[in-house]
């Protein structure tokens, strides 16, 4: 099988990268043995579609206290999801699912589909064949993504092993073709001669030239355009890229994998923990774990504390050497495909800043705007040093999470003990969260009865997302509480992506079945159903049909009790939150193309909508529509939540400075210096902190970046999340108003957002919804400038009392 073109260089030619990603996570939760499956043992193939839910004549008062009832009361949710009896609709009502090896029959139809497609490109000849290209690469990949996206999502997810492996199985056989499309110079051929020509392209929507763009952008990633011999190298570069990144993740390790420090200076941390650790009158603290961050938040003693950071900050030679060479195979790739480095490359595909210079830009401008505070919080850790050294003490690189530690602490030591969760029931969280969307957008969530095996754990609860104008118009699942051996990663998944299904792909599957005569093909109610293989979709007022987003959320909170329900920390009320922007963002850009749906944006704005969620958890009038104490009743004293997220936000500027300082690393190592032969990272790394670090920057000897996983996943990206950061706070500032005088709940604040930037998914230029929504034509046309600009808006999180003085 030819090595994965799509994992050279994070492209989302046929399917996106998140799975992609995803998939190193699956081999840990492959020995998972629990008792559940969605599936029967002799379940039939046999399946009629169930008639399209409107919701229209909806109680919403009903559904809103439903909503509550079934994540925070047990004996509502069994009532209400019922002993299941009946046909099996197949998980996510996906026909061709009702068995494990559905699986492999779902992914056989779809390579059959998938081939007629191939076939059409590369032999279109009339004006009306090169007209339909567009739309039938990315029908293509919208074929590829539903059983990828599905088959990765069951086999990190659901609980029977014979599941996982047979999607698994399922996941390799469309991987493997899809690597053979990534090398086919027909599809990139025709694709060009489409756009190249006027009579085309002209007659193409503004949304089927994006995504034209977009396709070849890929192609060009994937070196498709290049000669034989350098497509030959360009796959073996691939291949040892992939596996140089993997032996970097899994083989990262310290030069020293035990600190022995001796048990009289470990003063300060908890006694029982350290008699546990401790041998022959030493301590041997292990030097990447959770006891070692502990240590150096507690420990007293400056010495040991000064052992423990050394080893921390310390990766060994051979970790050191696979990413530095990692680095280097990725410039040598770059160059291949006709780029200056491998910053140029990934920032040239669908990225605002697309150039490393305006990255560079952005956190220049980031980090300005950021020192002052960082310089203060260094000056409050060096008084507190001061307070127990003396005058003459100054701050060394280990000192800063004992300081920054103890001032928290004198900060908690003076408020009184506030218990945030009990104002935090799942239940009542996700009612907010709908009347949220719901004040803001026009949309609630309504609990619907899961039908008999289309979930994969009686826990989950299905909800249909609903808009007061066009319906029913996503389906989500919500697998929310802990089980065990779940993997405790807070995720969203998009399980299937809006598009329009074309009548002509309606009509063909009239024929599925004589062209799969080895594979029983499920019957459907109508030919809409077969052709969104039994999942639901919508048909709006013009006719127009496309199969609805559907998602699927995974967290870890605790399991609700007889007596009690699942109470969230605030930290857990964030990360749902956060979630929920995903989601919101796929369940209003439902575009007619896949490639631009939803979260298919720009990368560097993916994470805007999902952020900007976590400023409304922190606000007090949404905070007033749902946090209410889960037995008295009472309403949550929001200068309790003001308390909380002051303390956590008062080293924040010296967080974002670490962060900038990272970001410009994953840029130093992704430029042209990888192209030389060397590259030396633990000295651009000491570098970059003498220059832009306000805290005392790390000691020689050290090599922290062999611990700087996000550069396999991230690279040359990792920039995005102090970017979105960023434009969070701006958006929620100037069209929100910071919340002031109730702006968080309007309802034109909330279409604003939509209808500039929300919608758009992929489908339009980013900087041209980002300038609509700010009302900034300062950014319309994006570049240096407008990433200068946005780097010079960074700051740190205020709280409502901030904003008061």
């Amino acid at each position: 099988m030819l090595q994965p073109l799509v994992k050279a260089s994070r492209p989302r030619l046929w399917v996106c990268s998140d799975c992609l990603l995803r998939r190193t996570l699956s081999p840990l939760l492959r020995q998972q043995r629990r008792r559940f499956t969605g599936f029967t043992a002799h379940a039939p193939k046999t399946l009629t579609g169930t008639i399209p839910v409107t919701h229209k004549n909806g109680d919403t008062k009903h559904d809103d206290s439903l909503l509550r009832s079934i994540f925070d009361s047990p004996e509502t949710w069994k009532q209400f999801s019922g002993d299941k009896q009946g046909r099996n609709v197949g998980l996510f009502r996906n026909a061709y699912l009702t068995s494990p090896h559905g699986f492999l029959d779902f992914a056989q139809v779809s390579l059959g589909k998938a081939r007629a497609l191939v076939d059409k490109v590369l032999n279109a000849q009339s004006l009306d064949e090169y007209r339909a290209i567009v739309r039938h690469l990315d029908r293509l990949s919208d074929i590829l993504c539903r059983v990828l996206d599905m088959a990765d999502f069951v086999r990190v997810t659901h609980p029977e092993q014979q599941i996982q492996r047979t999607a698994s199985m399922a996941w390799d056989m469309m991987y493997e073709y899809m690597n053979q499309l990534n090398t086919m110079t027909g599809l990139y051929d025709q694709l060009v001669k489409a756009m190249d020509n006027p009579q085309v392209s002209a007659t193409w929507s503004e949304e089927e030239r994006m995504v034209a763009e977009v396709l070849k952008l890929d192609f060009a990633k994937s070196a498709v355009h290049l000669p034989k011999d350098a497509r030959d190298k360009f796959v073996h570069l691939s291949s040892a890229i992939s596996q140089t990144g993997t032996n970097f993740i899994q083989h990262m390790e310290p030069k020293i994998p035990y600190t022995a420090v001796e048990k009289s200076r470990m003063m300060g941390m908890d006694p029982v923990e350290v008699k546990r650790m401790a041998s022959m009158g030493k301590v041997y603290v292990q030097t990447l774990s959770p006891q070692a961050s502990i240590a150096l938040r507690t420990v007293r003693d400056d010495h040991a504390r000064h052992q423990l950071f050394m080893a921390s900050r310390t990766a060994s030679r051979r970790t050191v050497h696979t990413l530095e060479e990692l680095m280097l195979l990725r410039g040598e790739s770059a160059k291949l495909s006709g780029f200056e480095s491998y910053g140029h490359l990934v920032l040239h595909d669908r990225m605002m800043a697309s150039t490393p210079e305006s990255v560079r830009q952005f956190l220049q401008a980031l980090s300005e705007n950021t020192r002052p505070q960082a310089q203060q919080e260094v000056a409050d850790l060096t008084a507190a040093k001061r307070a127990h050294k003396g005058d003459d003490a100054t701050l060394e690189p280990w000192d800063k999470d004992f300081y920054a530690e103890s001032i928290r602490q004198a900060i908690k030591s003076r408020q009184k003990r506030e218990d945030l969760s009990s104002y935090f029931s799942l239940g009542t969280v996700m009612q907010g969260l709908s009347r949220i969307f719901t004040r803001l957008y026009g949309i609630r969530f309504v609990p619907r009865e899961p039908m008999p095996g289309e979930t994969w754990h009686p826990d989950v609860r299905r909800l249909d997302v609903v808009s007061d104008v066009e319906g029913h118009v996503a389906v989500l699942y919500c697998d929310l509480f802990y089980r065990p051996l779940k993997s405790p990663n807070p995720a969203h998944f998009t399980l299937r992506c809006s598009r329009e299904l074309s009548p002509h792909e309606i009509a063909e599957t009239a024929h599925t079945q004589a062209e799969n005569p080895h594979v029983m093909i499920p019957s459907f109610e109508s030919a809409e159903f077969a052709a969104n293989d039994g999942m639901a979709y919508s048909r709006s007022q013009d006719g127009a049909i496309k199969q609805l987003p559907t998602i699927a959320l995974v967290c870890d909170f605790p399991q609700q009790s007889h007596n009690r329900p699942a109470l969230l920390s605030f930290f857990q009320l964030e990360t749902l939150f956060h979630e929920m922007g995903h989601a919101i963002h796929s369940i209003l850009a439902r575009t007619s193309f896949q490639n631009v749906s939803g979260t298919r944006c720009a990368t560097d704005l993916a994470e805007l909508p999902s952020t900007l969620m976590e400023y409304f958890a922190a606000d007090p009038s949404v905070l007033a529509l749902f946090a209410r104490h889960y037995e008295t009743d009472n309403p949550l004293p929001y200068e309790w939540v003001d308390n909380k997220i002051r303390e956590a936000r008062r080293f924040e500027a010296l967080d974002t400075e670490n962060q900038i300082i990272l970001a410009m690393l994953d840029q130093e190592l992704h430029s042209s210096k990888a192209l030389q032969g060397h590259i030396d990272s633990t000295e651009i790394f000491h570098s970059l902190q003498r220059q832009y670090s306000t805290a005392p920057p790390d000691p020689q000897g050290t090599a922290w970046q062999g611990f700087f996983g996000h550069l396999v996943g991230y690279g040359s990206t990792y920039y995005s999340y102090l970017f979105d950061r960023v434009l969070a706070q701006r958006v929620w500032n100037v069209v929100f108003n910071s919340g002031q005088g109730g702006a968080a709940l309007q309802r034109e604040n909330g279409e604003r957002l939509k209808e500039n930037l929300l919608k758009w998914g992929g489908s339009k230029d980013p900087w041209k919804c980002l300038a609509g929504a700010l009302k900034d034509e300062r950014l319309e046309g994006g570049g240096e400038k407008a990433m200068k600009l946005v780097g010079s808006w960074g700051g740190q999180r205020g709280t409502k009392s901030d904003q008061a003085v």
